[in-house]
């Protein structure tokens, strides 16, 4: 699930920096967007349960992607909310 979103976050970020004109990124972006969702639906977990978790999974990865790229530090809002997220992530997890 982290390489589904390490890639899921890095086309996200191929796309944003190449539609400032540089053509060959977003293009880049949108192979690296299909690898990822073969990627994350190999896990042989049911859909929901799958979705449930890997956003969690995908917050952390974004908001360290966020940090290292575009030098973008979470503030207190993201911070309390990505809590809610990675603590639903981890119930859906741990109780299902």
């Amino acid at each position: 699930m982290v390489a589904a979103s390490l890639l899921e976050v890095g086309g996200d970020a191929l796309v944003r920096i190449g539609l400032g004109g540089a053509t060959c990124l977003v293009a880049a972006g949108g192979l690296t967007l299909l690898a990822y969702g073969v990627l994350v639906n190999q896990s042989g977990l049911d859909f929901n349960r799958l979705m449930g978790v890997y956003i969690a999974v995908f917050f952390v990865v974004s908001q360290g992607i966020s940090f290292i790229l575009f030098k973008q530090i979470p503030d207190d809002r993201i911070v309390l909310g990505g809590g809610f997220i990675i603590a639903g992530g981890l119930l859906i997890l741990l109780m299902a």
